[in-house]
């Protein structure tokens, strides 16, 4: 049998932090997937690359567009920062955090010294005809 995405210990880590979605009384429609199934579906699709709605049936995560939908819904909810949050504390405790091999990604942080900006458009000028023959209007083009 494979080895499942989430164990046990990660789940009674998760469970907590998911929202309760309340029942609603009219229109029912279907009951909802329990949230480790779905999980265990943007798991799957996360991992592997694949698009949402390649996501086998077979797995019993439900359609890759319910678990598509619970992930936007959670992110929404701010459950995966409270995760966050909550597994580098546990890390902390543990002595586990290594921060010398911490790197600052300078695609994510604004520059201090950052450039003037400047238009970049190419303005287009309207003139007057020279010819005194005619007296239709032309564009010229102003590079700089």
């Amino acid at each position: 049998m494979p080895k499942p995405l989430i164990e046990d210990e990660l789940w009674t880590r998760v469970e907590p932090l998911l929202p309760r979605k309340r029942r609603r009384k009219r229109h029912t429609g279907r009951l909802p997937l329990e949230d480790r199934r779905v999980l265990t579906g943007i798991l799957f699709v996360l991992r592997s690359g694949i698009p949402w709605e390649m996501l086998p049936k077979e797995m019993g995560c439900g359609s890759g567009m319910t678990c598509w939908r619970r992930l936007k819904y959670w992110q929404r909810r701010g459950v995966w920062s409270r995760l966050h949050r909550v597994l580098l504390s546990e890390l902390r405790g543990a002595k586990q955090l290594d921060f010398s091999r911490v790197v600052a990604d300078s695609s994510s942080i604004r520059a201090v010294g950052a450039g003037k900006k400047v238009d970049r458009t190419q303005p287009i000028a309207v003139v007057r005809a020279a010819s005194t023959t005619s007296s239709r209007m032309r564009k010229v083009s102003h590079f700089r």
